[in-house]
């Protein structure tokens, strides 16, 4: 294979620019921005690998779906999506968002770990394979949606009528990261599932001059007293039945989460707090960020919050939450609880509106495509990798995966401070080409591995 890394390396500018012509094309799929162009930008991509290219059209941002049939045995699945978050607040930038640029080893934009970097290392690598060697040894799929970052809401119906084009021995899902200090890579072997959603309080029909909050009630403290009744002060959550259909910790689970780096102080250091949640530290710090599920206010709106003093009672509160679910949780039954949870606690007025969810997801580690990973992983980097049993974070994995015994993983270009969905988002330009010489070591072992 040195001869593909060679090649890897002696084209890394090449590689960088196609990364950089990327990032610099807004695709805000919550805001329709830029989708378009960003669609047709990726198909270009694949043109350059000879891809046989499909638009698979939803009620939403199309699905890209591509394929090289090469008649071996065995095949390779990407899935990666092709929009990204907004990128505010933007004076929290030092660069432009979307116009991509290098400094101090690092490549700076909106998308570049989330999720374009992986997107276009899937590309590099099977362009250099080619290159190098002519033909690939296994079929090649990628699956590429514009919807990821607003929940996915079409990849189920794309797994339900498109069921042959599913079919596969194992995806490179989205993607991981890297310690910045240990450079250990992590691979993912499941997601946390979500929960999204929103309370709404309203009172009187208006605003009023807050001298009327003597005989009218303020639908901000209203919400406040609910939200009050979720979580006690040791984040335990206080909704009846929440931990009911939580799967216990396995043993291999528990040795999963053991084998896992987390540099505490650094990580304290970087966030710039004093200690973590209810002081705890060690293998059940890990275990609580990977392994239990949360609820967590992402925003509240009520009143007047601008410059100066307005004298207002609010008509109307508003918060976003959370809910970050575990093996055999799900969205819709969550919904379920906080609603008996809002009735029993007299807050019946108070009305949930759920945005998205993505029940959790989780392959089996026994698969062989895992070891086909593992391999792959041993060979590229000299580091131990870390095996996450599931990362903090969703992705829809089980939208796509549900009813298949397809297996998972997540290898990436990302690092443990990229600055997911936040200012300043970065990859290492090394973990970039690293990414990619790893995407080639699967595509080799793959098409190496004896299926039984």
């Amino acid at each position: 294979m040195e001869k593909v890394y060679q090649y890897i390396e002696g084209n890394a500018e090449e590689y960088i620019n196609w990364l950089i012509e990327s990032c610099n094309q807004p695709s805000v799929s919550a805001q329709d921005r830029g989708m378009v162009k960003m669609k047709e930008l990726v198909k270009s991509f694949l043109k350059k690998i000879d891809v046989e290219i499909e638009e698979i059209e939803t009620a939403g941002y199309p699905i890209i779906y591509g394929e090289l049939d090469t008649g071996k045995e065995k095949t390779l699945t990407f899935y990666n999506h092709y929009d990204v978050q907004p990128e505010d607040p933007i004076d929290q930038w030092v660069s432009n968002p979307f116009e991509t640029s290098i400094r101090d080893g690092k490549i700076f934009a909106r998308g570049v770990a989330d999720n374009k970097g992986n997107l276009i290392a899937r590309i590099c690598a099977i362009h250099a394979y080619k290159e190098v060697y002519g033909e690939l040894p296994v079929n090649i799929k990628f699956i590429f949606e514009g919807e990821e970052e607003v929940g996915s809401p079409h990849l189920e119906f794309f797994a339900n009528n498109f069921p042959e084009k599913l079919k596969t021995d194992g995806i490179i899902w989205e993607g991981g990261s890297r310690g910045v200090e240990d450079k250990r890579p992590h691979v993912g072997l499941g997601v946390k599932g979500i929960c999204y959603l929103e309370l709404v309080c309203k009172g009187a029909k208006t605003d009023l001059h807050s001298s009327e909050a003597a005989i009218i009630e303020n639908p901000a403290w209203r919400l406040i007293w609910a939200l009050n009744t979720l979580k006690d002060q040791e984040e335990n959550i206080l909704i009846e039945g929440f931990y009911d259909d939580i799967i216990p910790l396995t043993e291999r689970d528990i040795g999963f989460i053991q084998s896992m780096h987390f540099d505490e102080e650094r990580t304290k250091d970087l966030y710039g707090i004093k200690d973590f949640l209810n002081n705890v530290t060690g293998d059940k710090l890990k275990e609580v960020l990977t392994a239990q599920p949360t609820c967590t206010i992402c925003g509240i709106d009520s009143g007047y919050t601008g410059e100066g003093s307005k004298t207002v009672l609010p008509s109307i509160a508003k918060v976003k939450l959370d809910f970050r679910l575990v093996p055999n949780q799900s969205p819709e039954n969550i919904v379920q609880l906080l609603r008996k949870h809002l009735d029993r606690n007299s807050f019946e007025d108070i009305e949930i509106k759920q945005s998205h969810g993505m029940l959790p997801f989780n392959t089996n580690p026994h698969d062989p495509f895992v070891d086909v990973i593992l391999d792959s992983i041993d060979e590229v980097y000299e580091e131990e990798p870390i095996i996450l049993r599931n990362l903090a974070g969703s992705s829809p994995m089980y939208k796509l995966l549900n009813n298949t015994n397809i297996p998972a993983v997540q290898i990436g270009v990302a690092n443990t401070q990229s600055s997911f969905h936040a200012p300043n988002e970065n990859i290492f330009v090394d973990d970039y080409i690293q990414g990619i010489k790893a995407t080639v070591a699967v595509i080799k072992n793959l098409g190496q591995l004896q299926l039984k």
